[in-house]
């Protein structure tokens, strides 16, 4: 009789917590879920808790806030791309970013922020989305 044995691997990624999202976010008609939103942010979090990045502007990564938005949660702030559909993996990063920050010294939580794009934005400058 032959057994076969599963194993798990379990990492921080499971324990990743973002607080603080809104419904959704609409960026010039792209319209993010609560679902896509926390999928952002979780993965940003995940990423950063274990030093690593993805794609070929190494998300996440610092977001400077040249733009001088208010957010609710206090720098260092990370963005990371957000998708309609699934969770960004090192493709086209699109136009569209998930912004986290007030990370817990574990790198265990974190909070949201906001939905920012490039869409409508002269040079490399970010707009913010319409959370709801």
């Amino acid at each position: 009789m032959k057994f076969i044995t599963t194993l798990a691997i379990f990492t921080s990624f499971a324990m990743a917590q973002i607080s603080s999202e809104p419904n959704s976010s609409d960026c010039d008609g792209t319209v993010y879920s609560q679902q896509n939103i926390d999928d952002a942010a979780t993965a940003a979090l995940n990423y950063y808790a274990e030093g690593q990045t993805v794609g070929s502007d190494s998300y996440p990564h610092v977001y400077h806030d040249y733009e001088g938005f208010s957010f609710s949660c206090s720098a260092p702030y990370l963005e990371f791309p957000i998708l309609t559909s699934g969770t960004y993996s090192g493709s086209s990063p699109g136009a569209d970013r998930v912004v986290i920050g007030s990370i817990s010294s574990d790198d265990s939580s974190a909070q949201y922020c906001a939905v920012i794009t490039h869409d409508g934005q002269s040079g490399n400058d970010f707009g913010e989305c319409t959370d709801s």
